[in-house]
């Protein structure tokens, strides 16, 4: 059984909604899985996952998420080479461009990533739920 943290910050339950379904896909391909708000992960923990999902909405002009997230997850590169990660987020505006920034950072890092990123524009509807439910099966 693979052991998979999904890790995530939201503001307006958009990107939560879509950590809960993350969760939902790993649980069902049989995975050992804990949901991490930002504030509670440390790069500590990131040898004791197998894989793990990000999630974070674009903020501001299509970055991540200045205060919590952003020096989590600079504190966690270092730990990332070779682990199997994913990410995940929403957003209200733009095309994306903060997720491709993000994964172009993670890929200098050396992390593996494990499936196509999800992005939901605001909630995730239906479609979303199951992208994020596949990006979990992925990680498991």
């Amino acid at each position: 059984m693979s052991k998979v943290a999904v890790v995530y910050w939201s503001s307006t339950g958009n990107t939560e909604a879509m950590a809960n379904a993350v969760v939902d896909g790993a649980k069902e391909k049989g995975a050992d899985v804990t949901l991490y708000e930002c504030a509670d992960f440390r790069p500590e923990l990131v040898a004791d996952y197998d894989a793990i999902a990000f999630g974070c909405p674009a903020m501001g002009d299509e970055v991540l998420e200045e205060d919590e997230f952003e020096p989590m997850f600079d504190g966690c590169k270092a730990e990332l080479k070779d682990k199997k990660i994913a990410l995940f987020g929403s957003y209200g505006w733009g095309d994306g461009e903060w997720m491709r920034n993000w994964e172009e950072s993670c890929k200098e890092a050396g992390a593996v990533l494990a499936t196509e990123s999800v992005i939901c524009n605001d909630m995730p509807d239906d479609d979303g739920v199951e992208n994020c439910k596949a990006l979990g099966a992925a990680l498991a």
